[in-house]
C-alpha cells in the first residue's frame, strides 16, 4: 500500500515541525567511503560507538526490516532569549527540555496520524520504528536525500531560509510513499567562514570534523581531560559551541523557535559564571532537570569549569 507524500508533510507541519521529507530507502553507498576513512583516521575521537553497526547506518532496514521509506523532519530550536556574551555558554540545543522526549513525542504524534491511512490501523514496531539521536542512523544523509537541505562545510544541515538551528528526527517504516523527493544542491558556494573561524581548527576541512580538537565534543561527549591546547581556546564555553552555524550567512535567516518547551527558565538565562565557580551536584541537578546537559554529567561540566582556570 502506498501513503500520500503530501498528506505526510501536511500533518507534520500541523503537528509542528518546521520541514519533511520523504526518501525511499537504499544503501547509502556515497557515504560509505568517506565514513570508513573518517573513523580510520581516528576523527570519532573516543567515540567508539560510532565504529559499531556499519551496516545498519549505511542502511536501515537493518533498524527496520523491510524498510522501504523514511521520512525526515526537522524542528527548529533557535532561541529567542539568549544568555548574555559575559555568561557561560551552552550551546542553544540544550536551552531547554531534553529534544529526545520533545521530538519522539511529535514523531509519534505523527504516526498516529498517519495510521488510518497505512492500511494497518494500528502502530506496529514492525511497521515503523521512530528515532532522533538515539539510533546508528545517518541523520542528515536521510534528510539530505529526503531534500531537507544540504550537508554544508561545517557538517550541519542546511535548510534554505531557514538555516541550520534544527533537531532532526526520523521515521522508518516499511510503506511506501506515493512520491520520494530529490536532494538538493549544496549552496555553501565559495564561502568558508565556518572553517575560518572554528576555535580551534577541527573543520580541517568542508565537511570535514577532527572531533579530537572539537570543542562540543570536548565539553560534551569526552570523558577525559581536555587538551591544554584546546582548553586554551575554550573562552566562556561550558556545553558546546555554535561557532561554526552563527557565522554561517544561512543563518541569518534563522527565526525563534515556537515550541516551548525549547525556551530556557529564567534561572538558566541568570547563570553565571561565579555561579558555575560554586555549583554543587544538587544545584547542577536542579538547574539542567529534563536538559541536555545531563548528557555531560557533573563531573564533565565541572572538569570543563576547571580548564576555564588553567
Amino acid at each position: 500500500m502506498q501513503i500520500s507524500s503530501t498528506y505526510i508533510k501536511e500533518k507534520a507541519k500541523e503537528i509542528g515541525f518546521d520541514a519533511c521529507g520523504i526518501a525511499q530507502v537504499a544503501t547509502a553507498d556515497s557515504e560509505a567511503f568517506f565514513f570508513d576513512k573518517w573513523l580510520k583516521e581516528g576523527n570519532h575521537a573516543e567515540m567508539a560507538y560510532m565504529e559499531n553497526h556499519r551496516e545498519i547506518r549505511l542502511n536501515p532496514t537493518g533498524l527496520v526490516e523491510g524498510a522501504k521509506t523514511v521520512i525526515s523532519v526537522a524542528l527548529n530550536y533557535y532561541p529567542e532569549q539568549k544568555l548574555p556574551p559575559e555568561a557561560p555558554h551552552i550551546a542553544y540545543y540544550a536551552y531547554g527540555k531534553d529534544y529526545h522526549f520533545v521530538i519522539k513525542e511529535m514523531l509519534n504524534d505523527l504516526w498516529v496520524a498517519l495510521l488510518p491511512h497505512t492500511g494497518t490501523g494500528q502502530a506496529d514496531t514492525g511497521t515503523a520504528r521512530f528515532f532522533t539521536d538515539s539510533a546508528p542512523i545517518l541523520e542528515r544523509y536521510w534528510a539530505w536525500k529526503a531534500g531537507l537541505g544540504w550537508i554544508g562545510k561545517n557538517t550541519n544541515l542546511i535548510i534554505p531560509g531557514k538555516g541550520s538551528f534544527f533537531f532532526l528526527g526520523e521515521i522508518v517504516t516499511t510503506l511506501e510513499a506515493d512520491h520520494y523527493d530529490t536532494p538538493q544542491k549544496n549552496r555553501c558556494g565559495s564561502c568558508t567562514r565556518c572553517l575560518d573561524t572554528c576555535p580551534t581548527g577541527a573543520l580541517e576541512g568542508p565537511r570535514h570534523l577532527n572531533a579530537r580538537k572539537c570543542l562540543s565534543y570536548l565539553t560534551i561527549e569526552n570523558r577525559g581531560e581536555i587538551p591544554v591546547e584546546q582548553a586554551a581556546r575554550l573562552g566562556n564555553r561550558l556545553y558546546g559551541c555554535d561557532t561554526c552555524q552563527e557565522v554561517c550567512p544561512w543563518n541569518r535567516f534563522a527565526r525563534p523557535t515556537r515550541i516551548e518547551a525549547f525556551r530556557p527558565s529564567k534561572e538558566l538565562l541568570q547563570i553565571s559564571r561565579k555561579e558555575i565557580d560554586s555549583m554543587t551536584e544538587e544545584d547542577y541537578r536542579r538547574i539542567f532537570a529534563k536538559s541536555a546537559v545531563k548528557r555531560a554529567k557533573y563531573e564533565g561540566l565541572m572538569r570543563t569549569r576547571d580548564a576555564w582556570r588553567k
